[in-house]
């Protein structure tokens, strides 16, 4: 059977090389898409592998991603999830836990975030009764600042959840510091930047929690899926639970009684001896990943180091050929960072003598994908207009990237040829223009 196996594996890889030939690139006609999973035979492979044992729910390959994964981030545990969304979700609502005591975040809290970015940032403040506070973020790094964060802590300031911006480092160390002295939590949203690292440490080690996510698009693919991590064995065992359907039992699917006592508990108003493994302790959900999910994720962790300096490299190359330009704000690097980064940011001047809209449909054109950052100005859309929220100073430069700004990829598919042909569209179409 194992040679069988090893037979149908070698003919997947097989398949993969045959169905994923080399295309010369084609400018003008070969898309370059902003952004993109990488995917190779092993890959494949690994996936394929998963489906021939039918692991079709979670098992040992999650938790074998869950270790290797936090050991790679420095992190104590990893709670593989379905979604990076469903991560922060996790991560939010388990600050709200009853093991908590007194710290725990309660409905009308405060929790500090950004008005530009990703909806699933806020969502979940929202989702909790929690009242998101917005401040605004910089031009060039477009991240906030910890001035901008101090400024917004108020009396009922609880926690703070901010995402490190398209993997360029926010402050970490100094709103770390801040969290710690106003005794807030804080939650890094590392969704766009795992690799990256401020002051030395990797982004996700600064907060007592810290969120991952597998779509295709970021740095690791599993087609969809996330990952809680964090450093609080406490905070670790809350996540699990609400990931779980709130259970109190920690045995994985097919696991009985390895606390010894399954049936020597007394919880709740519950009967003495009522089986553990259906005592539920949180009011929570079931977003766990699967193994198929993981066994991809596992191959793909392999490649980290060589996609997270593809990255690096594509956004220094744009950088570099952009440097020149009139009319464009170029993105930079927080300082004291190395950003592993999601994409190439650009924000037109209001003052150009052509529009952010222009620019762009001049670049789909020649089949060259550009993204938004995310939502903009988050208070300007109808989700947000009418939710409890507190804004603390004025959303100006959220508002001018609502606007002017845009970004194209940096993902490790792409080629230096292709790279190049970005750079010479946007220079050919400033020249024209200017």
């Amino acid at each position: 059977m194992l040679d069988r196996k090893a037979l149908l594996l070698d003919e997947v890889r097989k398949y993969h090389r045959e169905a994923q030939p080399d295309r010369p690139f084609v400018p003008g006609v070969t898309e370059i898409w902003p952004s993109g999973a990488v995917l190779d035979e092993n890959d494949r492979a690994a996936l394929v592998e998963a489906a021939l044992d039918m692991r079709i729910a979670a098992g040992i390959s999650s938790r074998r991603f869950e270790s290797a994964f936090a050991r790679r981030m420095k992190r104590r545990k990893a709670h593989l999830t379905n979604s990076g969304s469903s991560a922060n979700l996790l991560a939010v609502s388990a600050l709200t836990s009853h093991v908590l005591g007194d710290r725990r975040l309660r409905p009308g809290d405060e929790v500090i975030t950004v008005a530009a970015g990703f909806p699933t940032t806020v969502n979940p403040i929202l989702q909790n009764g929690l009242i998101p506070v917005f401040v605004d973020v910089e031009l060039g790094t477009y991240n906030t600042t910890a001035e901008r964060v101090a400024q917004a802590i108020g009396p009922r300031t609880r926690a703070i959840i901010v995402a490190h911006a398209l993997g360029n480092p926010f402050q970490a160390t100094e709103i770390a510091q801040l969290a710690d002295e106003h005794d807030l939590f804080l939650i890094e949203d590392n969704c766009d930047a795992v690799g990256s690292v401020y002051d030395g440490r990797l982004t996700g080690t600064f907060g007592q929690l810290s969120t991952v996510s597998f779509y295709p698009a970021h740095h690791l693919a599993m087609g969809e899926g996330g990952c809680v991590l964090t450093g609080d064995l406490v905070l670790a065992r809350v996540v699990e639970s609400l990931r779980d359907w709130g259970r109190d039992c920690w045995c994985e699917p097919g696991e009985s009684n390895k606390c010894l006592k399954r049936f020597d508990y007394q919880m709740g108003n519950l009967p003495a001896g009522y089986d553990h493994k259906y005592i539920f302790s949180h009011v929570g959900y079931n977003l766990k990943g699967t193994d198929l999910q993981a066994a991809l994720g596992l191959s793909q962790l392999g490649h980290l180091d060589e996609f997270c300096a593809a990255r690096r490299r594509n956004w220094r190359r744009l950088r570099d050929g952009l440097q020149d330009v009139p009319h464009l704000l170029l993105p930079e690097a927080t300082p004291r960072s190395d950003p592993s980064w999601f994409g190439f940011i650009l924000t037109v001047d209001p003052e150009a003598p052509f529009s952010r809209a222009e620019l762009v449909d001049f670049l789909e054109n020649r089949k060259i994908g550009t993204r938004r950052l995310f939502a903009g100005n988050l208070t300007r859309h109808p989700a947000y207009i009418g939710q409890p929220q507190r804004v603390v100073g004025e959303l100006t430069n959220s508002d001018i990237i609502t606007e002017q700004t845009f970004w194209v990829g940096v993902y490790p598919a792409l080629t230096d040829e292709m790279i190049d042909y970005v750079v010479t569209s946007i220079r050919d179409f400033v020249r024209d223009r200017g």
